[in-house]
């Protein structure tokens, strides 16, 4: 990790913490929830290695990069904006772009409102999912899962940041990136994160070792979870704003990657929607969808040489 530079750029009136490591085709990796650019360490490596410069920034409300105080600097569009900014401040028309969970999302919007700016995109775990015009997001989801699920629970600002900070915080991140459950995950109130997080494992996978641990843990303690948190806190108003793109398809060559046993993949109607045509009209230039066996949902961490190589082997083409 030594090799990998560090430096803090102005991007969108905020200060952003970008690791870059490499020369060559940029690819921009975006982290998910609750992550950082760390989450990309193995690829940057490999990348880099490949004859790619790779780039991966801590996006808004995360690690070293700045955190705005109001909820309403966290839509789709302050952050892809960032994103605009630091391809400009690096001197870069174009990227290819892969995205893992909140990152994927934020990719897809990317692509939406910026094709001109990505050579392919690869995405990880979350799907697009089509703007309904007639219903909010939040709103569908209490429908389809109830109030407990997370995504609802996460939308009162302070509530789930008190629950987590009754928490280890290397307990909460090992039980997050070992949690091997596919089902929706459902906390009620009665029960809260606390006592769900007791049931979840403590030991180490394989995967992911205590140095991994402490570097998330020594970020988190000093930023807290509610920069991430206040991206679900936008779910809402995103679907607001984007109202002009409502039916605007993806143009973008892309290839997605779901682990078999992430909770995603296993939300009711989404195996459908993935397999049987739905996200391919979404996404007319999605040419390869893959489901990785054994994987679940931290699949560039898990399984890094297989992702390295889905990466690969579809970005060297362009």
């Amino acid at each position: 990790m030594e090799k990998i530079q560090h430096k803090t750029v102005s991007v969108n009136g905020i200060k952003m913490h970008v690791a870059e490591i490499g020369e060559g085709p940029a690819v921009l990796f975006l982290h998910g929830f609750p992550e950082l650019w760390y989450s990309w360490r193995h690829q940057m490596l490999y990348f880099s290695k490949k004859g790619y410069r790779a780039i991966a920034p801590d996006l808004r409300g995360y690690g070293d990069t700045e955190i705005p105080s109001e909820i309403s600097s966290y839509t789709a569009f302050h952050i892809v904006g960032d994103l605009i900014a630091l391809l400009d401040n690096l001197d870069l028309e174009k990227v290819f772009l892969v995205g893992h969970d909140w990152g994927a999302l934020i990719a897809w919007f990317f692509c939406l409102f910026r094709p001109d700016r990505i050579k392919a995109l690869v995405n990880l775990s979350c799907e697009l999912r089509p703007r309904n015009p007639l219903r909010k997001p939040i709103d569908c989801l209490r429908e389809l899962l109830g109030d407990d699920y997370y995504m609802c629970r996460f939308q009162k600002p302070g509530e789930v940041e008190e629950e987590f900070a009754s928490i280890d915080t290397a307990k909460l991140m090992i039980g997050f990136l070992s949690s091997r459950d596919t089902r929706p995950p459902c906390i009620p109130k009665e029960i809260g994160f606390h006592q769900a997080f007791a049931q979840l494992p403590t030991t180490l996978p394989s995967w992911l070792t205590q140095e991994d641990v402490n570097y998330y843990v020594e970020k988190l303690n000093k930023t807290g979870f509610t920069g991430g948190l206040n991206y679900y806190r936008n779910m809402d108003k995103n679907w607001e704003l984007t109202a002009p793109f409502s039916g605007c398809k993806i143009q973008v060559p892309t290839k997605f990657v779901v682990g078999e046993l992430d909770m995603t993949y296993n939300i009711p109607g989404i195996k459908e929607y993935i397999h049987n045509g739905g996200f391919k009209k979404e996404v007319p230039s999605l040419e390869e969808v893959v489901v990785m066996e054994g994987a679940a949902h931290f699949i560039n961490q898990e399984k890094p040489d297989e992702i390295n190589a889905h990466i690969y082997d579809f970005i060297h083409k362009f």
